[in-house]
């Protein structure tokens, strides 16, 4: 049986990470290569990186700061943010990234995602996708959240993964930062549609939330912040909660 994994997220702005709900409010959250290095100790699966302004200030991904954060872990480090060419990708993953993450520039662009499978390798590309619920359609925003598009969103989980995506992390806008639990329909509709991982983000706020997304939604992985961050739930905790809930995960 394949282990479900805990993947914390810094969302990186300014050379900080922050935290915000719904995408808005954010506030600092503390020195990303020393959150790395702390999450890396504690037991983390993986580390997504997200340079959350870059795609809206038009530059591209931090790369000095991810050279520095990776050279100081030794777990998979996903890179997103600001991503459009393969070229960005080389330069990432140079700097110590192992998989990168496109979101906006995959929308803008779907055959950004088939040029980057075939260049890198599919276990290379994650394709995120911010989700929201317009007219009570669960429809993919991109810029960071900013601009809503009229395209469904388990229309485009299904393109992406045909397209060579290996992964897809998937946030749900409503339950961002609200720690009142993941969206456990849209996960559980995107999991049973495609046949690779999916990454669910957005809304952990207890341990029971993760418990639920693994076992009523079949993600692969729970992606948090603020609760790692702020220290209201420690990874190693988590981790021991989940195996006495016959949740698999490495210990």
């Amino acid at each position: 049986m394949l282990t479900k994994r805990i993947i914390p997220c810094l969302d990186i702005k300014d050379g900080r990470t922050v935290k915000g709900t719904n995408f808005i409010h954010l506030r600092d959250a503390g020195n990303p290569v020393e959150l790395a290095v702390r999450y890396c100790e504690e037991g983390a699966d993986e580390l997504v990186f997200l340079d959350i302004t870059a795609t809206t200030e038009k530059r591209k991904t931090l790369a000095k700061l991810v050279r520095e954060i990776a050279t100081h872990i030794n777990i998979p480090f996903t890179v997103g943010g600001g991503i459009n060419t393969k070229e960005d990708v080389s330069v990432l993953l140079e700097n110590g990234a192992d998989k990168i993450s496109i979101n906006t520039s995959a929308v803008k662009n779907p055959e950004l995602i088939n040029e980057l499978a075939k260049n890198f390798g599919s276990q290379c590309v994650v394709v995120a996708i911010d989700t929201k619920i317009i007219d009570g359609i669960s429809r993919v925003v991109t810029h960071g959240g900013r601009t809503p598009t009229e395209i469904n969103t388990t229309d485009w989980a299904k393109e992406v993964a045909d397209r060579g995506a290996g992964e897809i992390l998937l946030t749900s806008m409503e339950n961002d930062g609200t720690k009142n639990g993941f969206a456990l329909d849209i996960t559980k509709q995107v999991s049973n549609l495609v046949n690779i991982p999916v990454i669910a983000s957005g809304g952990a706020g207890k341990m029971e939330h993760f418990t639920s997304v693994f076992k009523l939604a079949d993600a692969d992985a729970a992606l948090a912040a603020s609760i790692f961050h702020f220290s209201e739930i420690s990874i190693p905790d988590l981790k021991r909660y989940l195996h006495d809930e016959q949740i698999a995960v490495r210990l």
